[in-house]
């Protein structure tokens, strides 16, 4: 038998792949099935990203770039950051890289060892606690909870922070939950923190642009106390609908920027070039599309809580960001797994239990709402007949 590390062993995965999975292979049977469960935007790439990457394409862009991205799209990023949030940063701290996930793979890695502690919000995104786990260094959960709206808490988070923390990994506005962490609370942690200069923060900020209601994104990237600290993770794939793309960036503080550039050099070499033209047409050119986007999801945010808190014995608390609900389920007597199970095998309804986040994911459920109005309707309507059927 083959022997690999023993991280391997401890190595996990995103479910909502595996549902989407079979969710594909249901229809594929001829099943109608009405998939709220992948965390992807069903919009189109705007067309002027798409006909800059044939330009790139047809103008012979072909070959290698630097391992940390081409130079304009680094400084478009740059400019973009600043435009947004006020914040500054140079265009030699930036690394391009191939989706959201490489950054969390790159800060984890850099940061995990057997006796190390990173703390990472739970519920939140699952790759969080598998990268961590697969270090060897020991994942301790930052409570998100329904009461405080999803938003993390200062005073909780810092109270988790001991000598074997090496690594704070945070995420507003947040994956599963929606919620958005107010920026008093932010600054509260960013005061605390001051204490504990070894500490190194991971800010995921991938739905920076999807926030409603008047709520505001605060970026971790606008607190100068936090330069030579930080890692800024964002991209491309939910704000221009282009997960496909494989488009993210990170910022990194001058005493990692060399070592994230070198993992790039031995990972993946550098991020294909039409792809980066693409990106920078995305960051240079018109934003209408984005704004487009969001009036959307904002409707259809309004349409599927209002869904939910009607549905037996389920509550949903408002998101204020990303593209997410999700709703308490405890009532209906269900487990969060076998529920999104028989959603779909039975309801034709693709959800995600809440324990793929984390622990504290039992009684939930996550929806995503980058659907139709129409097909939000209609899943609400067989989740509605399923739990009263099953009553």
């Amino acid at each position: 038998m083959l022997k690999t590390i023993s991280g391997f062993d401890r190595i996990g995965e995103e479910n909502a792949f595996a549902v989407l999975a079979r969710a594909t292979q249901l229809a594929s049977e001829g099943r109608d099935i009405i998939n709220l469960g992948i965390g992807q935007p069903d919009f189109q790439t705007p067309g002027h990203i798409v006909e800059a990457a044939i330009k790139a394409l047809r103008d012979g862009h072909h070959g290698y770039t630097p391992a940390t991205g081409i130079l304009p799209l680094r400084e478009a990023v740059c400019a973009d950051l600043h435009a947004r949030t006020g914040a500054t940063a140079s265009p030699d701290n930036v690394v391009i890289v191939p989706g959201g996930k490489v950054t969390m793979f790159a800060a984890i890695l850099m940061f995990g060892e057997p006796g190390a502690e990173i703390l990472y919000p739970d519920p939140g995104f699952p790759i969080y606690r598998s990268m961590i786990e697969f270090t060897g260094a020991k994942p301790v959960p930052v409570p998100i909870r329904e009461q405080n709206d999803f938003a993390f808490s200062a005073d909780e988070t810092l109270g988790l922070i001991n000598e074997r923390t090496r690594l704070i990994i945070l995420n507003s506005p947040a994956n599963p939950t929606g919620g958005v962490t107010p920026r008093a609370e932010i600054e509260k942690l960013v005061a605390g923190l001051a204490a504990h200069p070894n500490v190194a923060v991971m800010s995921d900020e991938i739905y920076a642009q999807m926030t409603y209601d008047g709520m505001e994104h605060v970026s971790l990237a606008s607190f100068e106390e936090l330069r030579d600290r930080l890692i800024l993770l964002d991209g491309w794939s939910k704000t221009y609908a282009m997960t496909g793309w494989r488009m993210g960036y990170s910022i990194w503080p001058d005493q990692l920027i060399d070592k994230a550039r070198k993992l790039a050099v031995n990972a993946w070499s550098c991020v294909n070039a039409p792809a980066q033209y693409a990106g920078l047409a995305a960051l240079t050119g018109p934003q209408d599309a984005v704004r487009e986007m969001v009036a959307e999801f904002d409707a259809r945010r309004k349409l599927v809580v209002d869904g939910l808190n009607a549905l037996p014995n389920v509550t949903c608390r408002t998101p204020l960001g990303a593209f997410y609900a999700f709703p308490n389920i405890r009532e209906t007597g269900w487990k969060s797994k076998p529920l999104a199970s028989a959603l779909l095998e039975k309801a034709g309804v693709a959800v995600i239990g809440g324990p793929d986040f984390g622990t504290l994911g039992e009684g939930y459920i996550r929806l995503s709402y980058a659907n139709s109005r129409e097909n939000i309707e209609r899943a609400l309507q067989r989740i509605g007949t399923f739990l009263e059927r099953a009553d």
